[in-house]
């Protein structure tokens, strides 16, 4: 196919990180949150700046009212009439209105900032689970490929013992269960290996999810994996961090939403206080009629003043003052809660941080073991049985110690997203 003939897409980590941030579905919509949230401020905003509104009439009269022409005037003809209004005419009318006072649209305002705020906040939580999840993804796909590099190599020795034991067999050194022994323990490892190939192709499909890039496009990975030093180091570093509550995301939320609880109250509070604003209204007619009235320009000072409601506003003020208490009480559960499990998480990544040192000594010891069971075994110093049970305990060793090191890098990612540090989510 034409796609398997293009050259292959590499992504370094900080590159996965970057495309994520510009691809990703969830942070997409809370970037557009953000927007909505910006426009709702200056639609806020503008409820307290002019207005001017403008409107028109038509109107017709199938009978005007008349008097007779010597009510005006004794010597007019009796028989003359005049109209008191104009039978069809159009009215245009111009308005311009200021609010004044408005207790609702002060915490409105308040409102609006905080709601920014909020979606904010909500679009840096987007971020870290994005990234979060396109770290872990990497770092998968990382182990695996090492983990396949290291069985294509095994399968490798293990298929020219085979050839040599094959051939000592044709000279009667040998037995046929031992070439046959050894063919066994090729196939474990071509099982394990396709294993492998099968995960590969999960794991680079879903990046290429997370990431945004379409399915028929090939891509490789650049990264190296973590060195052993570099991740012990880096993992003893945040096990002895000290959490710093401000900086975590999820507090923040809820300290938005007690900010927002309490201008709730505000605002139900508000509605006592009253309302103020002014306008200037100028009228201008098609045909005036002979007596009007009615002034072109009028200015004037509306008040809306809030007087009994037979207690519907106290009890709007005692609910939202308890949704405030409310919101207080989540704030101080949310607090503690998070202090605990920051302490979870660095008890969780001492633990995966000694059981990845400790996988990694049992594979050396286990590799060490298998090549000297090996070589016994080509000097006929040990088993076929022997060979077998080394080759396979180095196997499970290997397996656990590439477990080992996911189930790190996962307890780190955790941990750091919770402390909010090392998220790189502006690059």
């Amino acid at each position: 196919m034409f796609s398997g003939a293009q050259e292959p897409q590499k992504i370094s980590l900080q590159e996965a990180k970057k495309l994520a941030l510009e691809n990703n579905t969830n942070i997409m919509n809370s970037q557009l949150d953000l927007k909505i949230a910006k426009k709702k401020i200056w639609e806020t905003t503008a409820t307290g700046l002019p207005h001017i509104d403008a409107k028109s009439s038509y109107t017709f009269y199938p009978k005007v009212p008349s008097l007779p022409a010597t009510f005006f005037d004794p010597n007019a003809n009796p028989d003359d009439v005049i109209a008191l209004m104009v039978k069809q005419n159009i009215v245009a009318d111009f308005t311009v209105s200021q609010l004044i006072f408005n207790g609702a649209y002060i915490v409105g305002l308040q409102a609006s900032k905080t709601y920014y705020n909020l979606s904010e906040q909500n679009d840096e939580k987007t971020k870290l689970d994005a990234i979060e999840t396109v770290v872990n993804t990497y770092h998968m796909i990382q182990m695996a490929e090492e983990s396949r590099k290291i069985l294509a190599q095994n399968l490798e020795n293990i298929d020219k013992t085979k050839g040599e034991i094959a051939e000592m067999y044709k000279q009667g050194f040998m037995e046929k269960t031992d070439v046959d022994q050894l063919e066994v323990t090729a196939n474990t490892i071509r099982n394990a290996i396709n294993q492998i190939d099968s995960n590969l192709d999960t794991g680079y499909r879903l990046m290429k999810i997370q990431l945004g890039i379409d399915e028929n496009v090939k891509i490789e990975l650049t990264d190296q994996m973590e060195s052993s030093d570099s991740l012990s180091t880096s993992s003893l570093q945040l096990i002895l961090e000290q959490f710093n509550i401000e900086q975590n995301v999820d507090y923040k939320l809820i300290q938005t939403s007690e900010e927002a609880a309490k201008l709730t109250l505000k605002l139900a509070k508000s509605k006592f206080l009253p309302t103020v604003s002014g306008f200037y209204n100028h009228t201008e007619k098609l045909k005036t009629p002979l007596f009007d009235f009615a002034p072109k320009d009028l200015i004037g000072v509306n008040l809306s003043l809030p007087i009994f409601s037979s207690g519907e506003r106290s009890s709007a003020v005692a609910q939202k003052r308890m949704e405030f208490e409310k919101a207080q009480n989540t704030r101080k559960f949310v607090s503690n809660n998070l202090f605990l499990q920051a302490s979870q998480y660095q008890n969780d990544l001492k633990l995966k941080l000694e059981k990845y040192q400790n996988q990694m000594e049992s594979k050396e010891l286990s590799d060490n073991i298998y090549q000297r069971t090996l070589e016994k075994y080509k000097l006929g110093m040990a088993s076929s049985m022997d060979l077998m049970n080394s080759q396979n305990q180095y196997l499970t060793n290997l397996t656990n110690y590439y477990q080992s090191i996911y189930e790190l890098q996962e307890a780190k990612s955790k941990l750091e997203k919770l402390f909010n540090i090392n998220q790189d989510i502006d690059n």
